[in-house]
């Protein structure tokens, strides 16, 4: 049956390509949860800055101390919507694995689904081709009995 060997030589490449797919899929998750982490960090460390800060206003600021806060927000919140950038990048490479990973294994199954054909129709033929030998057998062992 060759073109079982064939289906399942295929089926193996197939095996081969979910595999790696997987791998990528995986990486692409690991990116995605690191930049979150790192953007919470971030936002963590914003609002304790902002927090200390209205803490300080009770007791009073310079004027070129407020000025320090101010640009250091800036710098943060600059920080954050370049973490939130990259986020939404990860975010993306994790949806288009994702997608790379369902058309492999949707391609495997049907490879599977293939071979899973080829073989209920072989053992058909075997199944007939058996019968046929009975059937033969049995009208030879009839013929001879007469």
């Amino acid at each position: 049956m060759a073109t079982t060997s064939a289906l399942e030589t295929l089926i193996e490449l197939a095996i081969k390509e979910t595999d790696e797919a997987s791998k990528r899929l995986g990486r692409a998750v690991r990116t995605s949860e690191e930049a979150q982490q790192k953007l919470v960090i971030l936002e963590q460390y914003r609002d304790d800055y902002a927090q200390r800060f209205q803490e300080n206003l009770s007791s009073g600021l310079t004027a070129m101390n407020y000025r320090n806060f101010q640009l250091f927000i800036e710098k943060i919140d600059h920080a954050i919507a370049g973490q939130q950038g990259v986020v939404r990048t990860t975010q993306l490479r994790v949806a288009d694995a994702r997608a790379a990973w369902h058309a492999c294994e949707r391609k495997r199954m049907s490879y599977d689904t293939l071979v899973t054909r080829a073989r209920q129709i072989e053992q058909v033929r075997d199944n007939r081709r058996e019968q046929k030998q009975m059937d033969e057998h049995a009208s030879r062992i009839t013929f001879y009995k007469r």
